[in-house]
């Protein structure tokens, strides 16, 4: 009985510690909407990502002017910071969910809406969080910069998601076409702050897409999500995409 007893308390033991690792799992999901003005739009979006329930959401391409943020509410996210430019274009967002205790600390903005970064804590554990949306044109040099410019926030810590509008191997197009001089120096980048790409780190051989090209006929992975290799402790990768015509709701989430 007395052995029984101990079986029960050690179950109970480890019932409590799954519970802590449940409570310290941290999900996240990026999404490119490609402009949220029309009111259908932003209620999809709101379903999407009640749907999915992710810890945070990071979100590209809303168009949103700073006049406009107002629209995109979310039930369970009342938390939503938002960059933006002054013409409805570009435009990006981080949705965090009433669930886990965030404290926010410090938030930098692009004036452009080209990116937002915030620094916080969750559960009294330092978080940094960047939200990126390259553009069309010269996507790889401007991550580099931009990742160049940040490079004293960056540490074991962050996590830096978006739409890079960039493929990163040739593993993450359908045409497996080598990639330019360019993207290679974004990649040397990432070498030198310690960063990788979370889903290909995982899924060194899986070929997943987010984005279908019309003009081209081809699919990509140009949405992304990089953390550092000192605080790498992801154990499982869901990995999720859906497109909408040519630039679309593509997702990705951990």
């Amino acid at each position: 009985i007395q052995t029984k007893g101990k079986e029960v308390e050690n179950f109970e033991k480890k019932r409590k510690s799954d519970k802590m690792a449940i409570n310290t799992y941290l999900s996240i999901a990026t999404l490119n909407v490609n402009g949220l003005n029309a009111p259908i739009k932003c209620h999809r979006v709101a379903n999407w990502i009640k749907k999915q329930d992710p810890c945070i959401c990071c979100i590209q391409e809303t168009h949103f002017r700073p006049k406009d943020t107002h629209k995109l509410k979310v039930k369970g996210w009342k938390k939503i910071l938002h960059a933006n430019g002054k013409e409805k274009k570009a435009g990006v967002a981080i949705l965090i969910s009433d669930k886990i205790d965030f404290k926010t600390k410090t938030v930098t903005r692009d004036k452009e809406g080209h990116y937002i970064m915030i620094k916080g804590t969750i559960q009294q554990e330092n978080i940094t969080l960047v939200n990126i949306y390259a553009p069309n044109i010269g996507a790889p040099k401007y991550i580099k910069q931009l990742l160049t410019d940040i490079k004293g926030e960056i540490d074991s810590n962050t996590i830096i998601v978006g739409d890079f509008n960039t493929p990163l191997t040739p593993m993450d197009r359908s045409s497996k076409q080598k990639i330019n001089k360019e993207t290679l120096a974004l990649n040397d980048t990432f070498d030198q702050l310690d960063l990788v790409d979370i889903y290909r780190t995982f899924h060194p051989k899986t070929t997943e897409y987010t984005f279908f090209s019309n003009a081209h006929g081809t699919f990509s992975r140009i949405d992304h999500m990089l953390g550092h290799k000192a605080g790498l402790k992801y154990k499982n990768t869901l990995y999720n995409s859906a497109q909408n015509k040519e630039k679309n709701e593509s997702g990705f989430r951990l």
